[in-house]
């Protein structure tokens, strides 16, 4: 069984979990993600993987409550057992030595940046970030991010803390004031990295995102994950999470990311009621 060691609230709606799951944490990198059931009648549902302690024998993610399995997640406690762990699954991120890269999380996703920071830093490379929110409410980690970064810049929609605006106005700055980065790594919700992915564009830098698509058994094999990619049929689990923001076909990511927007909100009433 994967037992919770840890649980801290991050934000109000955004919870931390120490799992552990040595057999895991001993091959995580940065970048993929696992497969979770809470209990045995639970859904399979993806979460990146925020962290790992290879001697512990932990794993940490970060879940924001957002659907009905997430919100019940959110009153799991220590001591409580994850029913099942499948992973790691997809592809690490591709850490090297590029020079000077910027990392962008946007939200929630916060969480599955740090870790791709954090590496690119080890592997000698200068790391501006940058990182938004709604508002201060929903900010977290922001000292481990600037623990990993050279420059770290946070961003609220309200302007109720740091710079006010969307994480892709300081971006857009950098890249017009032709701040030497070789590399982008934008990662959050399907619109914060289309428009990441659409500043980038012009100045030709590479610019990697992580889709987020909708996700059954993770291996390959359902095809629920499926994204367009240059053209192509890919899917999220195997062929990525991670693609060149470039030439994803975003809207139509977003819109099988709302197909089952109205199934999830009676779940979520229907749990809340019972």
């Amino acid at each position: 069984m994967y037992d919770i060691l840890v649980k801290e609230d991050l934000t109000p709606v955004t919870k931390l979990f120490e799992v552990w799951a040595p057999a895991v944490a001993r091959k995580a990198q940065p970048g993929q993600f696992v497969i979770v059931r809470i209990h045995e009648e639970g859904e399979r549902i993806p979460l990146t993987v925020a962290d790992y302690d290879r001697q512990r024998g932990t794993l940490t993610l970060v879940v924001q409550e957002v659907g009905k399995t997430t919100m019940e997640m959110g009153t799991m406690q220590v001591g409580d057992p994850l029913a099942s762990l499948t992973g790691p699954l997809g592809n690490p991120s591709e850490i090297e030595r590029y020079g000077t890269v910027l990392c962008v999380g946007g939200g929630f996703a916060i969480a599955p940046v740090y870790p791709i920071a954090r590496g690119l830093k080890e592997a000698g490379n200068a790391v501006l970030s940058i990182v938004g929110v709604r508002n201060v409410e929903l900010l977290f980690w922001e000292e481990k991010m600037r623990a990993v970064s050279d420059e770290l810049i946070v961003c609220t929609d309200d302007g109720s803390y740091g710079r006010q605006g969307v994480v892709t106005l300081p971006m857009k700055e950098m890249l017009e004031a032709g701040r030497p980065i070789d590399r982008i790594w934008a990662i959050g919700p399907a619109i914060m990295m289309k428009f990441c992915a659409l500043t980038s564009q012009p100045f030709g830098l590479p610019t990697v995102v992580n889709l987020n698509s909708i996700m059954v058994d993770g291996t390959g094999m359902c095809g629920a994950c499926r994204v367009e990619v240059g053209g192509r049929t890919r899917f999220a689990c195997v062929d990525g999470p991670e693609f060149d923001g470039h030439v994803v076909n975003w809207d139509l990511l977003m819109a099988r990311q709302r197909i089952y927007l109205e199934e999830e909100r009676q779940a979520v009433e229907s749990w809340k009621r019972e």
